[in-house]
């Protein structure tokens, strides 16, 4: 533990602080308001180690702001405890490349980095709300993305089994549907005492596989039984969109967080979910070029969207031959589409959250 400011006058002091997080250990370092280091130091990620911490600052001052690398990863636990002592918290971004060749890398250079962006406001952001509903709904979300990705993983490594197994067992699988190929494969039933037998092994691995598959589906069923009402009551207006069910509200619902009312502005969401384009113009030479940052579960979210709109919507349908008859390809349009689709949503979910946010401050 590092102090440098003096004993005297600590309770006039107003001071901005910076927290480098990792999964065991947080360092804090802290700068005076014309940013001069007062101090840093490390405390276990702990709930002990959080009050510590937040004891640690009010000895040198009077906390203005605390900046926090990665509130939604190793560093969530400390923005509740901090939320909940009616701390002001900012998410502050890791210093660019540049800034870490000049000044070096350490947890208390980095930590004395965020606290110099939290006080100059440079880089910041409001972090995402890590309590509510959705939060809840995050949570059920890792768990269906986890379930989805192992299903298809499951899928995939049925068929690379079949291409290369025993001829005759191969002959009879590879006619069969995706469907009848699931429950033919669940219902082998293997020589277990002949496992040496590479065909006995590969019908083996192929029923386990299956059934894998079929308790992952249930598993995904189950899920979205609890994540469709839970979308519902969050933002019933956002399912009565068009082209709009529980898997995509849930995901643009995530990605705005439940402090919503943080997203200054419909560009803000756009550029959240990757789909506003970048400036890249130079001289005479006027262009955008194509965003590849943001939230890519998102982004994805809006192509769904756009995909089912174009073949229900007349008017997406209007817009996509007006706009192709314009010179741009499908692509352009669909990207477009995005962006008009995100600014849709945006006022759709701050409404939801700001009557929310009334109803709760009236109760």
């Amino acid at each position: 533990m590092t102090t440098i400011a003096s004993d005297s006058s600590r309770d006039q002091i107003e001071i901005a602080a910076g927290v480098d997080t990792h999964q065991d250990t947080h360092t804090v370092a802290a700068v005076d308001a014309a940013g001069r280091l007062l101090g840093h130091s490390t405390f276990p990620a702990t709930g002990a180690g959080y009050h510590a911490l937040l004891a640690w600052l009010h000895d040198l001052g009077v906390v203005l702001v605390v900046g926090i690398e990665g509130t939604g990863a190793y560093g969530a636990g400390l923005a509740r405890y901090l939320s909940s002592q009616g701390i002001e918290m900012v998410e502050v971004d890791r210093p660019d490349r540049r800034t870490r060749r000049s000044a070096g890398k350490s947890d208390p250079i980095d930590a004395e980095a965020a606290a110099r962006a939290a006080l100059a406001q440079v880089r910041t952001g409001t972090p995402k709300a890590r309590e509510g509903k959705v939060e809840a709904l995050r949570n059920l979300r890792v768990a269906r993305r986890s379930a989805v990705d192992q299903r298809a993983d499951c899928q995939r490594r049925i068929k690379t089994l079949i291409v290369t197994a025993p001829e005759e067992l191969r002959a009879r699988l590879r006619v069969l549907s995706d469907r009848e190929l699931l429950t033919t494969c669940a219902a082998l039933r293997p020589d277990t005492e002949r496992v040496s037998d590479p065909e006995q092994a590969t019908k083996v691995a192929l029923r386990n596989l299956a059934r894998r598959h079929a308790a992952l589906v249930a598993d995904i069923a189950e899920l979205d039984a609890l994540i469709e009402p839970l979308v519902a009551a969050i933002n019933p207006d956002l399912l009565q969109l068009n082209g709009v069910g529980a898997d995509t509200a849930g995901q643009l619902l995530v990605t705005a967080g439940e402090n919503a009312d943080r997203l200054r502005s419909e560009g803000a969401f756009a550029m959240l979910c990757g789909v506003a384009p970048i400036p890249a113009s130079s001289g005479k030479i006027h262009r955008h070029r194509l965003n590849r940052g943001g939230d890519r579960h998102a982004n994805a979210a809006l192509y769904r969207i756009v995909l089912c709109r174009l073949r229900w919507d007349p008017r997406t349908q209007a817009y996509m031959r007006r706009r192709t008859a314009e010179g741009l390809s499908k692509k352009d349009v669909i990207r477009c589409l995005k962006r008009l689709i995100a600014r849709e949503m945006f006022y759709v979910i701050t409404k939801t959250a700001t009557d929310n946010q009334t109803l709760t401050m009236a109760a």
